[in-house]
């Protein structure tokens, strides 16, 4: 392997992917950098200016200087591309029990608890909807008549279950019991 390395025919190893640090840490190093720069140009405007009054110009001092300030834009042009690569990433949503939820699930894969709003969908035309959504925004059909539907379906499920059938037809409007039946007793 050495004898690879001397002649440069070494398998080169891929460098690690870093991740992006937090915004908060690029923006102060941002604001150090150009600190440090503005700093920079200062310094290089007085040394202009005593090489002027001197009238002795030193370019390779100038040369270095300006060397400098060139790396430091680029390092901020670096820092600001950073920037909007993190303003740009989605962040994860998390799950009341602490683990990431992937985008798009629609349950927690860590306990199973629903993520965010429930979906349903338009009766007519089967478009995802909101679970608070009263119309739909395909179609425009209402919405309210499946979730409805829903919790009528829900509720007849345990009479089924103990063997009982609900009767069909219209349900009878409740008798007023109280104040009527006395009345009558008394005449």
């Amino acid at each position: 392997m050495a004898l690879l390395r001397r002649f440069g025919r070494a398998p080169k190893a891929k460098a690690p992917r870093r991740t992006l640090p937090p915004p908060g840490v690029i923006r102060r190093e941002r604001r150090n950098v150009e600190r440090t720069r503005d700093e920079k140009l200062r310094d290089l405007g007085g040394l202009m200016l005593e090489m002027y009054r001197r009238d002795t110009f030193r370019e390779d001092l100038l040369a270095d200087r300006c060397n400098e300030l060139l790396g430091l834009d680029a390092r901020l042009h670096e820092l600001d591309e950073m920037l909007a690569v993190s303003r740009r990433r989605v962040p994860a949503g998390r799950c009341v029990c602490g683990a990431p939820l992937p985008w798009g699930s629609h349950f927690c894969p860590n306990c199973g608890r629903p993520a965010g709003q429930t979906i349903v969908a338009c009766p007519e035309c089967e478009h995802p909807l909101p679970a608070d959504a009263h119309f739909c925004a395909n179609c425009g059909a209402a919405a309210a008549d499946e979730t409805a539907s829903e919790t009528d379906a829900a509720t007849a499920k345990p009479e089924a279950s103990k063997g009982v059938s609900p009767e069909p037809g219209p349900v009878a409007a409740p008798q007023p019991v109280a104040a009527d039946a006395s009345d009558d007793g008394a005449a």
